[in-house]
């Protein structure tokens, strides 16, 4: 990133009262600076008058449309320069999860939907597009990527993670920041790696729930993406997590923020906090019995900034600071980190935005281009007893399920849309969202987007049959005569994601049974008994224990929450336009009892001692880790290991061919898995270390050649030191990790335990 110059630091903060630095450490909410949409001048003089660190949801905040935002952010970067004592410009934030969460914004696919298009390129175009969208409006930190594993896919928000694999998430991590903060910041936009740690392991899957997890698996999972995105993209800033981790509150942990994520992994940047977590540490953790406790204890641990407004580090730090709670030295550290960001971000410099240029940026046709082929390639094909692609001569057509006919239902928790939802309850207490609040852009549902492609001789029918939440189940009987008249059905089922009650997917959406919410089993159950061939498209946040679909279903399309463009990708793959190529991210358990369920667990896992299999289930999940079918296809052979043995510091080249067998055109991504069959710390069964993604023609065939790092495989001892030990490596290399076509051993020679400096991410793949 850089550094500022000293000098100038230490010159501002030598001229600094205590309240003007107090102000740096906090922020408040964009709408707390408004009437009636405005800004409002006496609320700027109450809010602002000695400056401030941060303002929150400057867009997803507001109602204003890109050009009218940005003419105000300049004028409230105009008033903290010219009307203060010091001139010191704020950070404007916004949410980014999945796209600039600001009127008109591109909505890209959520997270978990990237992912399964295992390209991480598609991720840094994708913070490409948000960065440009972001410094149109004039915000500077984007509080995204959600780096936490999805291992429990009860908790809410899996939609926003990059699914179960620490390796995965590592990849899609690095590549969104990088899109983000670009090769200066001062043409980037900070990015926000959160949330450290262990945010999404909490009990029972309840969100903010403590969470119990082992120091190993910090340090071997939880981690690896953080040490990722520190190492090879130099993330900004991090936010802490609000649970309690083995009897610690992460907020007040100086141990975890300070001793583990700046001494350990080497984090230099700007710890902010999740928002209202300073407040948590008294009021939902119960371990301060003051506020003024809460926000001494914040600042100890390492919070250096408090968002989303200022409650505890304003004049209840004061108090503390009075009171001998805390030094005034920590809170000079802290302000000089805040500080020392807005001069990389160059702030001072040039603090606001052209205003020239917003509409040209937002109205760009590359955007949604782009949401297009991310949501094409997002497509995951779960099941097809050669149902699909649909012939475009079928007679009739029923459409049938609560997501069939709805733009809202393919946006995630954190799309301008649903955080209006919120605002609108919350702040403005309304009852609805005006639909062209939505997005910036006609969505097409899957409805239209079906008819627009369809054969128009086929004849479409349509019923709702449930709402995706609500138990009533009047419907269904509408559906069912529907569906008795049409050749095919195509049920479209899952979530609405979002933060409200009637959302059943999203932060603190927790759900208990992983059975598809509402009456949608009923509704599903009854369409499966009309006898008629059935497709399933599932729009969801989570991946939910679906086994009578996936036993009775001809076909299931998994499209996770896609985006703006996600009506009409589901259709160009259901009428064979394009062929699905994505991979599941996470798996797919057959019920919620296998929970917690993912590929990479170790060898007394996912077997109930001699036995094997439940008394009532199979431990097998329904779909593994990286599963994904195509509409072609694919064979492997040849399978090379160059060297066979390999010390630390080597290289070992991994080869095999890969053939499109069918005959269509279609993309497959060759995944490489390695084991460790003995070490000293038990290793996980499969590891994924690699993988590509190739588009072949029929009868196409590529090498492929993965370089593997011998010190890839290094792992953490007992000491928690990165050693590499001698022994034999399983290589696997197949099509989801339940589906290996390839097996090879390498050996690991040196001594007994071999010390690694740095921990490897990237295995270099190669396609001849």
């Amino acid at each position: 990133m850089g550094t500022a110059t000293p000098n100038r630091i230490d010159d501002l903060l030598s001229r600094m009262t205590l309240e003007e630095k107090l102000a740096q450490l906090g922020s408040c909410w964009m709408n707390e600076l408004q009437t009636e949409g405005a800004l409002d001048p006496v609320k700027m003089q109450q809010y602002l008058h000695l400056g401030i660190g941060q303002i929150t949801r400057p867009g997803g905040r507001t109602t204003l449309p890109p050009l009218v935002l940005a003419q105000t952010t300049n004028q409230l970067q105009r008033y903290l320069i010219k009307e203060t004592r010091l001139g010191i410009p704020a950070i404007l934030h916004e949410e980014t999860c999945c796209g600039a969460m600001v009127r008109e914004g591109t909505m890209f696919p959520q997270p978990i939907g990237l992912a399964s298009t295992f390209q991480p390129a598609l991720a840094q175009a994708m913070t490409t597009v948000i960065r440009r969208q972001m410094l149109a409006i004039g915000a500077r930190q984007a509080l995204a990527p959600v780096l936490d594993l999805a291992r429990d896919p009860r908790w809410g928000r899996i939609e926003e993670t990059f699914g179960e694999d620490p390796t995965l998430i590592a990849h899609f991590g690095v590549a969104y920041v990088r899109g983000l903060q670009s090769d200066s910041l001062k043409k980037g936009v900070l990015a926000t790696g959160k949330h450290f740690i262990g945010h999404s392991a909490s009990q029972g899957g309840l969100n903010c729930a403590p969470t119990h997890l082992g120091w190993h698996e910090l340090y071997e999972l939880y981690f690896a993406p953080f040490q990722a995105v520190i190492d090879e993209a130099d993330i900004a800033t991090i936010m802490n997590s609000y649970p309690e981790l083995d009897g610690e509150v992460v907020a007040a942990s100086r141990r975890i923020l300070t001793g583990l994520l700046r001494e350990r992994l080497g984090f230099e940047g700007l710890i902010v906090s999740d928002y209202e977590a300073i407040q948590m540490i008294h009021s939902y953790h119960k371990m301060a019995p003051t506020l003024e406790r809460a926000a001494a204890l914040a600042l100890q641990a390492g919070i250096e900034v408090e968002l989303p407004t200022t409650v505890c580090y304003g004049k209840l730090l004061q108090q503390a600071l009075e009171a001998g709670e805390v030094e005034l030295e920590s809170i000079n550290q802290a302000v000089r980190r805040h500080l020392e960001m807005k001069f990389k971000l160059g702030l001072f410099e040039n603090p606001y935005t052209d205003e020239n240029r917003v509409v040209e940026i937002y109205s760009a046709p590359e955007n949604r281009t782009l949401a297009r082929d991310i949501a094409r390639q997002s497509l995951v094909l779960l099941k097809n007893e050669q149902l699909l692609p649909l012939d475009r001569s079928i007679g009739t057509l029923a459409v049938i399920g609560p997501n069939a006919h709805s733009g809202r239902v393919f946006l995630g928790d954190y799309s301008y849309a649903s955080q209006r939802e919120l605002a609108a309850v919350q702040v403005e207490h309304a009852t609805t969202l005006p639909t062209d609040l939505m997005t910036g852009a006609p969505v097409l549902t899957v409805l239209e987007a079906v008819r627009a492609l369809a054969n128009p001789a086929t004849q479409i029918l349509y019923a709702p049959g449930c709402d995706n939440l609500d138990p009533d189940r009047s419907g269904i009987a509408e559906a069912v005569h529907l569906a008795q008249q049409a050749d095919v059905v195509l049920l479209v089922l899952g979530d609405r994601s979002g933060l409200l009650p009637h959302c059943s997917a999203g932060e603190t959406r927790d759900s208990a049974s992983l059975r598809l919410p509402g009456a949608q089993n009923d509704l599903a159950q009854a369409i499966l008994d009309t006898g008629k061939p059935v497709i399933v498209v599932l729009i969801n946040g989570r991946p939910y224990a679906i086994p009578e679909l996936a036993a009775r279903a001809d076909a299931i399309l998994e499209a996770w929450l896609p985006g703006e463009e996600g009506g009409i990708a589901i259709a160009e793959a259901l009428f064979g336009e394009i062929n699905p190529g994505g991979k599941l991210p996470i798996t797919f358990p057959r019920s919620v009892g296998q929970v917690p369920i993912h590929y990479n667990h170790k060898p007394s896992a996912m077997t109930s001692n001699w036995y094997g299999d439940y008394v009532d289930e199979s431990v097998k999940p329904l779909y593994p880790f990286g599963h994904g079918l195509s509409y072609t296809t694919f064979t492997y052979e040849l399978l090379s290991i160059t060297p066979a043995q390999a010390t630390a510091g080597e290289t070992v080249t991994i080869g095999l061919q890969v053939t499109n067998s069918g005959a269509r055109r279609g993309d497959e991504v060759v995944q490489l898995y390695v084991h460790d069959e003995y070490a000293s710390v038990p290793r996980p069964v499969k590891e994924l270390k690699g993988y590509s993604r190739l588009t072949l023609d029929p009868g196409e065939c590529r090498t492929v050649l993965f370089h593997l790092p011998a010190n890839q495989l290094a792992f953490y001892n007992h000491d928690f030191d990165l050693i590499l030990e001698p022994g034999r490596i399983e290589v696997l290399l197949g099509s989801s990790a339940e589906d290996i076509r390839l097996h090879g051993t390498l050996e690991i020679t040196g001594s007994e335990r071999m010390a690694v400096g740095r921990r490897i991410f990237f295995c270099p793949v190669e396609i001849l």
